[in-house]
């Protein structure tokens, strides 16, 4: 399954314009044979918009998604997006995959909140492992910090998932998760791991770009530099087969070892 990763910060503070941005970059990825697009954390609205991400928040199957299912239908690929979403008093850092068909087929509500603005604005999601399967795959969907977690990952690992979706604002100094983690993280739990990033500044916050694609043999398949930026790279479940067959971490697992984790 080609997978497009739209590096890209779009245009904070306006859902309009946003949605012309991945209109536009469903075009292209889907002409380039993707499956696929992935954007990054809060691509919908913005990061570092303030208070205006209340404003801007909308329900998981409100207008911003109807007009998402309809760029994903209309182009014949999947997208899956960051955004705020409204749930009565609460607002929460969310991911929406959606299908080819314009189909809801999975919503993720970040676990990790990181640092004082997303504390303050967000609430933490309570579900670790939401996933959904698409052409074959099984995608599990994650955001940002939570990818630094290894027990969040080796979580999905252990319920099956292929390809982690990891929508991002990775900033500065940061960068070796992107450059070093990510790829780890790929490696350990035997799975594609795609991480979609913000790039420039935003208020006090600079994005350092560098979204990839990492494979289960911990091989970096596509990756970005720090500009604007739409990455292609290939889901192989054939390498990946062949690759958990040659890495055995979760069959030489030894759970009975690990209960102080918990």
């Amino acid at each position: 399954m080609r997978t497009a990763l739209l590096q890209s910060s779009g245009r904070p503070g306006s859902t309009a314009e946003n949605l012309k941005v991945l209109d536009e970059a469903a075009g292209r990825a889907a002409a380039a044979g993707s499956g696929l697009l992935v954007t990054a954390e809060l691509f919908l609205t913005g990061y570092a918009i303030g208070d205006a991400v209340a404003a801007l928040a909308e329900p998981a199957d409100g207008d911003a998604a109807d007009a998402v299912a309809e760029i994903a239908g209309r182009h014949g690929l999947a997208v899956a997006y960051g955004y705020p979403e409204r749930a009565g008093a609460d607002v929460f850092n969310s991911v929406q995959l959606i299908s080819a068909d314009g189909t809801r087929l999975a919503n993720y509500r970040k676990t990790h909140l990181f640092g004082c603005f997303e504390r303050d604005h967000f609430t933490p999601g309570e579900r670790s492992v939401v996933q959904a399967e698409l052409d074959g795959v099984t995608v599990g969907l994650m955001i940002c910090y939570d990818v630094e977690f290894p027990e969040n990952v080796r979580a999905h690992a252990l319920a099956g998932t292929d390809l982690l979706l990891v929508p991002t604002a990775q900033m500065h100094p940061f960068q070796f998760v992107a450059e070093s983690v990510v790829p780890v993280r790929a490696f350990e739990n035997q799975m594609y791991v795609a991480y979609v990033n913000r790039v420039g500044q935003e208020g006090e916050f600079e994005f350092v770009g560098l979204s990839a694609l990492a494979g289960p043999d911990g091989t970096v398949r596509g990756r970005a530099g720090r500009a604007e930026e739409l990455v292609l790279a290939d889901v192989d479940p054939v390498l990946l087969a062949a690759s958990r067959e040659a890495n055995p971490y979760l069959k030489d697992r030894r759970p009975g070892l690990y209960g102080a984790l918990v």
